[in-house]
């Protein structure tokens, strides 16, 4: 049986798949993410993955970015290990096989375009809402990658040219408003507490005097049980979200949208106002046209858009 071997590479995880043709994974793991020295923890990762099955043609890489297709280089935000690494090159030497990269986002939005939520869609674009905003496009069954690689970097739209300063440098990105990070800080400038609600998970006991962390997870759970401050973070990151969904829409005609990340794990807390917010900007018929859904794939369409992408480069080769 013939497949390509799949590469995720993050901040905090490594994965690894051998996938078919039609997008089972036969073999997959993960590893922690070293601060130092991640090429040996990804190698010792492929060897796990690839030995005694089956023999790969060629390998898909979804990796952080910015990176820079030209010379098959990354430079992870998160990753300050590497900069300027030649990650295409050192894995095609660890693996001797042909090797193709693109930015995790974009992965993300070609697997669930391949696999997920998108399937079928003519154009898309695949947003992943977790500790920053990713994007990437998938125009007529391809990944847009851009010039150098980084196109769909929708996170850093500017939303509003007098907005808050982003970490970025530029001023009023989508990512400043509904990252969550952001949407917890917001919260807790406004005055939310984590402590102060009470869970809705009964699952998740909470000790008399322990500290819940205010993280978006915090957020999401105290806005389903009411709390308004919660709510009203994340109206104000979803108004952010639909501003950002309807300008891409207007520009490329995206037919389709599919959120996936930790944040989108909130459900209708972020959906419902996406829903509404979406309805109130978005003018233009096939803007107002457009399907908002809910990643299908989660933590998989990393990987699964990764070996789309290393079978993509076999079609073009064979």
């Amino acid at each position: 049986m013939t497949c390509v071997l799949a590469i995720d590479i993050g901040g905090t995880k490594l994965a690894a798949a051998l996938v078919d043709e039609e997008g089972s994974m036969l073999r997959s793991a993960t590893r922690p993410t070293p601060r130092m020295d991640v090429m040996s923890a990804l190698a010792a990762l492929v060897a796990e993955v690839t030995e005694g099955g089956s023999p790969a043609t060629a390998v898909g890489i979804g990796c952080a970015g910015p990176l820079d297709l030209a010379t098959g280089s990354v430079s992870p935000v998160n990753m300050p290990s590497w900069r300027g690494f030649p990650l295409c090159e050192e894995v095609q030497k660890l693996t001797g096989l042909p090797t193709v990269l693109a930015g995790d986002a974009q992965c993300f939005a070609l697997g669930e375009h391949w696999l997920g939520a998108g399937r079928g869609s003519t154009s898309l674009l695949g947003i992943v809402v977790s500790t920053g905003i990713g994007g990437g496009l998938v125009i007529d069954g391809a990944p847009l990658l851009g010039p150098t690689g980084n196109a769909g970097h929708v996170g850093h739209m500017s939303i509003d040219p007098y907005g808050e300063r982003c970490e970025c440098g530029g001023r009023g990105c989508v990512e400043r408003y509904s990252s969550g990070p952001n949407l917890a800080r917001w919260a807790l400038e406004n005055g939310w507490s984590p402590a102060a609600a009470q869970p809705t998970d009964t699952t998740v006991p909470r000790t008399g005097g322990e500290e819940q962390k205010a993280d978006a997870r915090a957020l999401a759970r105290d806005a389903a049980a009411g709390d308004p401050v919660a709510l009203a973070a994340f109206e104000r990151g979803a108004r952010a979200l639909a501003g950002m969904i309807a300008s891409t829409a207007a520009a490329v005609e995206v037919t389709t949208v599919v959120v996936g990340g930790g944040v989108s794990a909130a459900g209708k807390i972020l959906f419902e106002p996406l829903e509404r917010a979406l309805d109130d900007v978005a003018g233009l018929a096939f803007v107002r046209a457009v399907q908002v859904k809910q990643s299908t794939l989660g933590v998989r369409a990393s990987l699964a858009g990764a070996a789309k992408l290393a079978w993509h480069a076999t079609e073009r080769t064979s």
